[in-house]
């Protein structure tokens, strides 16, 4: 039974951001949807310590957990795109990054032949930062917290990149 538990946390995630969608998305930290967002944000990181603790990670687990990472992200940007106030040179890294992910992607299913979603530490950092710092973006729209977040997921993007070009361990495993 055990075994079930971070699946099932990583269920409520996706379930969590599939309620945000229906909730409106404010720079004020006091509203429901901000509330999900630190509970979605939570319960990424319970899963993942749960399925070490519990001697539970599998295979299935870490696709729904990027499943689930993959809704959460877009549901963000879909609810929080009319309250961004990016310049075009902040746009321009954004699709920059998205581009390698893409490419990334593109490369696994070359060289794999099945799509990877690397759990790096360099991703982990990166998603930590971007969930913890963009209601702190909102609300003070900090130039400094974006080229925080978009350095990091530069950085964990050609990683991704460099693991997968280079057949590294690390994607074998997932």
């Amino acid at each position: 039974m055990k075994r079930y538990i971070p699946n099932a946390i990583t269920l409520l995630r996706i379930v969590g951001t599939i309620c945000l969608l229906f909730l409106e998305a404010t720079p004020h930290l006091v509203t429901l949807f901000w509330l999900l967002y630190a509970f979605c944000g939570l319960t990424d990181i319970a899963d993942g310590f749960f399925a070490r603790k519990l001697h539970a990670v599998t295979k299935l687990g870490k696709d729904l957990d990027s499943v689930a990472d993959l809704c959460f992200v877009l549901c963000c940007i879909w609810k929080l795109y009319p309250l961004l106030h990016l310049t075009s040179w902040m746009w321009g890294w954004i699709i920059l990054i998205a581009a390698v992910k893409i490419i990334n992607g593109i490369s696994a299913l070359v060289v794999f032949r099945k799509l990877i979603f690397l759990h790096t530490f360099a991703n982990k950092i990166s998603g930590f930062l971007l969930y913890i710092l963009t209601p702190i973006f909102l609300s003070y729209n900090i130039i400094t917290i974006f080229i925080i977040v978009a350095i990091t997921a530069t950085f964990a993007a050609i990683e991704e990149g460099h693991h997968i070009r280079t057949k590294h361990k690390i994607c074998y495993e997932n």
